[in-house]
């Protein structure tokens, strides 16, 4: 392992052409109020996960830099922000259905145009594999046609008219107002679209912040944000937190607050804001999802879903699995399969062709890594697996740790990285409690073949997380599921559906069904007087 490890990073020769950085991208445009304007302040670099090679030292390689605004700049995006939206009865929010569809499709025409340079950035940033990065950004552009292609859908819903109990009616969705949106690392562009495109399309304006980590690949992004849709209604800001969001929240002017992150951060940030009973919060946090392994489990589908379920993207995934139950008749079995598994993934940098393990982004994050095994070590754990938990620089190779127990960080600490912690059960109340008892309440995983044994535990945990995954590992997708959590995993629900309700509000027009009302009605529907009250079918 240390000769493989010496030659993991690569001296900057041997990278391939087309995926060099020659040049550092050295940023200083930010977007307010539909100007592209340019930073003369401090800037902030952006530090690749991957270190170069020079004779026997590293260097990290350093690819860009982002602005550092301030809270004056971070101000005048909400400033240019509430003014688009103008109390709902700005151009944007009041514009039709169909104008919106418009303006987000001119949107996707030029993203794809730079498909290549974000995924290129994407794994230069966080380290994402290229099959992963390109993924992503694929992924992106179908969610945001599949957003559009729902928000038709609900539309055609609300155009026909309701009588019941002598009323007659028509119930329509509208802004909610003003948006803050912040995306995570793991995922900086399709994770933070999936709230970002549901609330500009529902007519809300925005202040969008990049991820801390994988903010660089939104700058090949900002003209096409600017040209496609009216001044301020989506506003791009860079900098530290507490001198840009935290400002933006004592405010009280932000309506929505989308985030991705920890729950500690949206605690925090959620209580800045003076009016909290009128701030609608979207949030994707924690999650400690388990897998649970029963005794007559299909080993090896098991093996395959916990390998990609708690090592996919180096486990840097809330919906990634973080912990396995391991019936203890077969653990010894299931570990050594797993760890088979392991030794099969392709270390690598992302650009390398099967590479499965690479890089982490965030700094001290090996070093955090490394405190959580020694921990688990202290009480009693072994890393079972060959050359698990060597590391170098930014790189950590998985470690397989068991028997982990109650006392060890890793039981209840979400690690977030490519570290396996295994607990052995001898009675599946154990995992039942477990799951029951933790703080986070995301997705649950059960490998089972026993139908009544599996339709004890789906009851156990139906109230207990956002989703229960038979014989397969924890995840998001498809997108048009429902993803949320309980607990401190989540609050409201995602998917291409409720994305576009939780951006919204109901809001109905209704009259008493006689004569007269109806006359008005119709004219109104008739002459096309109003956007909102209109049976208009969009095809």
């Amino acid at each position: 392992m240390s000769e493989f490890l010496a030659t993991i990073f690569p001296e900057e020769k041997n990278i391939p052409e087309q995926f060099r950085i020659n040049e550092t991208v050295d940023q200083r445009e930010y977007l307010i109020n539909g100007e592209m304007k340019i930073w003369n302040g401090n800037l902030n670099p952006v530090l690749s996960p991957v270190f170069i090679k020079e004779g026997n030292e590293y260097k990290q390689k350093v690819i860009g830099s982002t602005p550092l605004l301030t809270t004056k700049e971070s101000l005048e995006a909400l400033d240019a922000a509430v003014k688009a939206y103008n109390l709902g009865n700005g151009e944007w929010p009041t514009k039709s259905v169909t104008e919106r569809i418009e303006h987000v499709e001119k949107f996707l025409v030029a993203m794809r145009a730079q498909r290549e340079s974000v995924v290129k950035l994407l794994m230069w940033e966080i380290g994402k594999t290229l099959k992963d990065s390109e993924k992503e950004f694929d992924r992106t552009c179908d969610y945001i046609v599949d957003t559009i292609k729902a928000y038709k859908e609900l539309d055609r819903e609300s155009a026909k008219l309701t009588e019941d109990q002598g009323f007659m009616a028509q119930i329509r969705r509208v802004p909610l107002g003003v948006s803050l949106c912040m995306g995570p690392y793991n995922y900086p562009l399709n994770e933070t679209f999936t709230t970002l495109i549901p609330a500009l399309i529902m007519g809300n304006t925005v202040v969008f912040k990049p991820a801390k980590y994988g903010v660089l690949l939104i700058r090949p992004l900002i003209e096409a944000f600017r040209t496609s849709f009216p001044a301020g209604v989506i506003n791009i800001i860079y900098g530290r937190g507490r001198e840009t969001v935290g400002a933006l929240m004592e405010t009280g002017k932000i309506d929505v607050f989308a985030f991705i992150g920890t729950n500690k951060g949206a605690n925090e940030l959620k209580k800045l804001h003076p009016k909290s009973h009128r701030l609608k919060a979207i949030l994707g946090l924690d999650a400690k999802n388990p897998a649970i392994v029963l005794p007559d489990a299909d080993l090896d589908n098991a093996v395959n879903e916990c390998i990609t379920g708690s090592l996919s993207f180096n486990g840097q995934r809330c919906t990634a699995l973080k912990i396995l139950f391991v019936h203890r008749s077969v653990v010894d079995q299931f570990i050594s399969k797993f760890n088979d598994s392991v030794k099969k993934l392709k270390p690598g940098m992302p650009w390398d062709s099967g590479a499965a393990l690479t890089p982490l982004p965030e700094p001290g994050k090996v070093e955090y890594l490394q405190a959580l095994v020694d921990d688990a070590k202290q009480h009693g754990a072994k890393v079972m697996n060959e050359n698990g938990g060597a590391h170098l620089n930014s790189f950590f190779y998985p470690a397989v740790v068991y028997p982990v127990n109650a006392k060890m960080r890793l039981y209840a600490e979400e690690q977030f990285g490519p570290v396996i912690p295994i607990v052995p059960f001898d009675d599946d109340q154990e995992a039942i409690d477990y799951v029951v008892n933790s703080n986070f309440g995301q997705q649950v995983s059960i490998f089972g073949t026993t139908s009544k044994r599996i339709a004890v535990l789906i009851d156990a945990f139906s109230n207990q997380v956002g989703r229960i995954n038979l014989n397969a590992q924890s995840q998001r997708g498809p997108d048009t599921f429902p993803f949320n959590g309980r607990k401190d995993s989540a609050e409201g629900t995602l998917s291409i559906a409720d994305a576009l309700r939780v951006f919204s509000i109901r809001t109905i027009v209704a009259t008493k069904n006689i004569d007269s009302n109806k006359q008005i009605i119709s004219n109104i529907i008739r002459n096309h007087e109003s956007q909102f009250l209109s049976t208009d079918y969009i095809f």
